[in-house]
């Protein structure tokens, strides 16, 4: 699949973040997952949705923290993301849900 647009470039992260996920890949997993998040967050569906698969992934993985995290950051998405989001923030429950990062150099060229 060619990725020319955020929207394909989030699908793509998620689909490889869902194979990695299957194969128990859990850090390759998260990885992509939170790329899918860098990339969706301005878009409440796929911002949401987003949540929800690191929220799978959580529970996969058996982090009781991180399930807390995105429970937290699925219901944040819903109420916050028309109105603002930390651009560049990976999503997980490991960082700060309110604080911008600098977007990952391999997604640059989608901002």
């Amino acid at each position: 699949m060619k990725q020319n647009t955020i929207k394909d470039a989030f699908y793509n992260e998620l689909q490889l973040g869902k194979k990695l996920l299957k194969k128990n890949q859990f850090s390759k997993a998260f990885y992509r997952f939170e790329n899918a998040h860098i990339l969706g967050q301005n878009h409440l569906y796929r911002h949401t949705i987003s949540h929800f698969w690191l929220l799978f992934w959580a529970i996969k993985n058996q982090s009781v923290n991180e399930a807390f995290g995105q429970i937290l950051r699925i219901l944040a998405s819903v109420l916050f993301t028309l109105f603002w989001v930390p651009v560049g923030n990976t999503g997980g429950a490991n960082v700060s849900a309110v604080k911008p990062m600098p977007i990952r150099k391999e997604l640059q060229k989608y901002f």
